[in-house]
């Protein structure tokens, strides 16, 4: 037989080298470890969105409840300024990872829908580490997360078709609130996490994180999609809320701040179920 037809290790059909697309050992190692130092890092954040929310149900707030609050607070901290570049270090270790996985696919499986929604959160978090170092080297700091929904509001309502634009992202967000709940409540997040190497309490223990601050993460979602569709509607961008006063309007409702008591909880409980799946996430 002719040595050309001997079958060489490495190559394919075509006689190409292995697609440059496989990680091997190491790269997937550190892969793993930039993924982990992420959720610590959203972790990290979502606590203290948390804590914030708490104060102003409880009358006490000063700092707004949302990421740019979380970073004021940081901030104030002894060694507050390490600390922000060390969630700047998170928050790119997170975007790398997404990424990889919008290339490389998830656990092996290479589903187009699951690689751009891994492209999305890859452009998000890296919209959030841009964020957070720009916070950390006093940059852009100024006006907070409902300002900016309202101005990014403002402008869309200005475009060709503008009013339709903002309510499709309005209904969009809101569509993607409501569905974290329905898997919270599913609990389809357990087929992510190393569920067998965990002892029954601690499967109980990362079940009830999972449910709980999912459920409130996406009540957020829900309510801050909600209002973007009302602006659009009444083509007023000032109806449109970030993160903090969508907290806030949760103690205007019939239940008064106990419905914010509750969902400020869930985010505490997320940020704890952030630092579990850093642990026991699949990666």
């Amino acid at each position: 037989m002719s040595s050309s037809h001997v079958h060489r290790p490495g190559t394919g059909a075509g006689g190409g080298s292995r697609s440059s697309s496989v990680a091997g050992p190491g790269e997937k190692k550190a892969l793993r470890t930039a993924g982990r130092a992420g959720f610590v890092a959203r972790g990290v954040v979502y606590v203290l969105i948390g804590v914030l929310a708490l104060e102003i149900a409880f009358g006490q707030g000063g700092a707004e409840a949302d990421r740019q609050g979380a970073l004021h607070q940081i901030a104030a901290q002894p060694f507050g300024l390490a600390m922000l570049w060390t969630l700047v270090f998170g928050f790119a270790c997170m975007t790398l990872w997404r990424a990889s996985l919008a290339v490389l696919g998830e656990n092996g499986r290479k589903k187009t829908g699951s690689r751009l929604l891994s492209a999305g959160r890859a452009v998000f978090y890296a919209s959030v580490c841009w964020g957070t170092a720009a916070y950390a080297a006093g940059y852009g700091g100024q006006s907070g997360g409902n300002a900016k929904y309202q101005d990014w509001t403002a402008s869309a309502l200005k475009l060709p078709g503008g009013q339709v634009l903002v309510a499709i992202v309005g209904v969009g967000l809101a569509g993607a609130g409501l569905g974290i709940v329905v898997n919270a409540v599913r609990r389809t997040f357990l087929k992510k996490l190393s569920t067998a190497q965990m002892s029954a309490r601690t499967r109980t223990g990362v079940t009830a994180l999972g449910v709980g601050g999912n459920t409130a993460r996406g009540i957020v979602l829900a309510g801050a999609g909600a209002f973007i569709v009302v602006a659009a509607v009444r083509f007023n961008p000032s109806q449109a809320k970030g993160m903090d006063a969508t907290l806030h309007s949760f103690a205007r409702t019939p239940a008064g701040p106990w419905l914010l008591v509750l969902v400020a909880l869930g985010l505490v409980l997320f940020g704890v179920f952030s630092f579990a799946s850093a642990r026991w996430r699949r990666l």
